[in-house]
């Protein structure tokens, strides 16, 4: 019987950015520094393969400090920041502590820093009880106004001539996130702005990736978690962007097959905390049943590293 071809169109760039690789490398470096275990409050990034990965080298993921059972092992935060509160608790405990919060994430707690200082009202656009946003409203004693949405603008509780400041989630849409802020701009006249967009080059150059090739698929796999927020984002922007059906899988066990049935051309990528085994482990499976057509579709080249913490380090 002869095989059905499909086409798979690879969005690239796609999987792991920058501050993901360097939070998974803070964690393996200190299980190689310390040895097992380690604690991690929080899931160092959200993806389960990768979770699972760092529990069978001597992980232990704990949501909150109070669960340590041995205060003399080393804790390291996740990449997704961390209220001020946590690092001053871990202090008074006497913990050994590594903060693996992305550096692009840090710049927007800095940011809010100084807007404090400015005694200006900081909105913050993003999901209420995603990680980064728990971590950035907890960064200042003074309120931050949660915008999720433009209509939460209307529920502000001060004018419209009145100076206020924005800082944003960095694995947001970028379109929606830009109606947001022109929605802000039209309200306030007084707007001060991030000096650079906070949305990270990873959640932007991946979104564009999908943009490129949305319309050519009659579906388009996103390969990530369902508490991702970077993953979830990419399925609404191929969507937007043309493709017939987009959908969210985690992992190949995870998807059925029957859903390629008269299905001829494929978009894949995968959200920046997803790794490339789960992009290859799907084309394998797609290999099993189709002669697979590959076509890898770059848009841009990437090649930004974050150091990890001098004292983590185990090679040079």
């Amino acid at each position: 019987m002869m095989m059905q071809k499909v086409n798979v169109y690879l969005a690239g760039p796609r999987g792991f950015c920058a501050g993901v690789d360097r939070a998974i490398l803070m964690v393996e470096e200190a299980l190689i520094k310390y040895g097992s275990p380690i604690y991690v409050r929080h899931e160092i990034v959200h993806n389960k393969y990768v979770v699972e990965d760092l529990k069978k080298q001597g992980a232990i993921f704990i949501d909150e400090l109070d669960e340590i059972k041995d205060f003399s092992r080393p804790v390291i935060f996740s990449a997704h920041g961390v209220p001020k509160s946590v690092p001053e608790n871990a202090l008074k405990l006497n913990l050994i502590f590594f903060d693996a919060t992305c550096p692009l994430v840090s710049k927007i707690h800095r940011e809010v820093e100084n807007l404090e200082r400015l005694n200006v009202p900081i909105l913050l656009i993003g999901h209420q009880n995603h990680p980064e946003v728990v971590g950035t409203m907890g960064q200042i004693k003074s309120e931050i106004y949660l915008i999720e949405k433009k209509e939460d603008l209307s529920k502000l509780p001060f004018d419209n001539n009145k100076k206020i400041a924005y800082v944003t989630q960095t694995t947001l849409s970028v379109d929606d996130t830009l109606s947001i802020i022109n929605e802000i701009k039209k309200k306030f006249s007084n707007v001060i702005e991030p000096r650079k967009k906070d949305i990270c080059y990873a959640t932007t150059n991946r979104q564009n990736a999908v943009k490129k090739i949305a319309a050519k698929c009659d579906i388009f796999i996103v390969i990530g978690a369902k508490n991702s927020s970077n993953s979830l984002r990419l399925v609404e922007v191929a969507k937007q962007y043309g493709a017939k059906k987009s959908i969210l899988v985690e992992n190949v066990e995870g998807f059925e097959q029957k859903q390629l049935i008269n299905i001829k051309n494929i978009g894949i990528t995968a959200s920046a905390s997803a790794p490339e085994i789960l992009v290859q482990n799907f084309i394998k499976s797609l290999k099993k049943k189709y002669k697979v057509e590959l076509m890898e579709q770059q848009y841009i080249p990437e090649n930004i590293n974050f150091k990890i913490p001098q004292q983590l380090k185990t090679t040079n």
